[in-house]
């Protein structure tokens, strides 16, 4: 069995990349969304549901199983060391959720995995090529601001703030797709999906 090409799809919150996404799927591209599959992971993985309780306490989950994730926001939030810990806890047990995927894939050329940190988790490192997703700030603070209701302004600037910059993505990037409004997406999507496909 012959394994996929492993292709990574980042960029900053607001530049788009879950609309990309969209469009290689219609092309029959299978997504791995490492974020969503993540809080599916968070709640199914027993091993990683006992660790979180331990480190983080048994109001991390409600009565139902779930993920309580107003208490976890609360304890990790301006806490960097706790919010560091989280991650070492999560990030193994979607890395092994992944590969599993990976596997499942069978007679497909490659596959996107879609992560918000794909280079700070340090996940890109596995893959084969990564697509960065680009658009500038304001324009992603606005798509911000218009998708979640429950976000500010100044909120939506702290976490580009957090993340690493635009510029230091595109340097590691093999491919760059650009959302600015100025230039058609799918073109850009076609032509990439036809240069993985070789």
């Amino acid at each position: 069995m012959i394994k996929p090409l492993q292709v990574g799809i980042t960029g900053g919150i607001g530049s788009g990349k879950s609309l990309v996404c969209k469009i290689f799927n219609a092309l029959g591209v299978p997504t791995y969304d490492a974020d969503s599959r993540a809080k599916m992971v968070m709640t199914t993985d027993g091993i990683l549901v006992e660790a979180i309780k331990k480190e983080f306490g048994v109001l991390s989950y409600d009565a139902l199983g779930m993920l309580n994730r107003q208490h976890l926001a609360n304890t990790v939030f301006n806490q960097p060391n706790k919010l560091k810990r989280l991650n070492e806890l999560v990030h193994p047990r979607v890395t092994l959720d992944y590969q599993q995927w990976v596997q499942s894939q069978v007679n497909v050329k490659y596959v996107l995995k879609e992560a918000a940190l794909l280079f700070e988790s340090g996940s890109y490192a596995t893959l084969n090529k990564i697509i960065v997703v680009t658009a500038p700030e304001t324009l992603r603070v606005q798509r911000v601001l218009k998708r979640d209701s429950h976000r500010s302004a100044e909120q939506t600037k702290e976490i580009i703030r957090n993340q690493m910059t635009q510029e230091e993505k595109i340097k590691k990037a093999d491919y760059v797709i650009n959302n600015d409004e100025t230039m058609l997406l799918i073109p850009q999507v076609l032509n990439l999906h036809y240069q993985l496909l070789v």
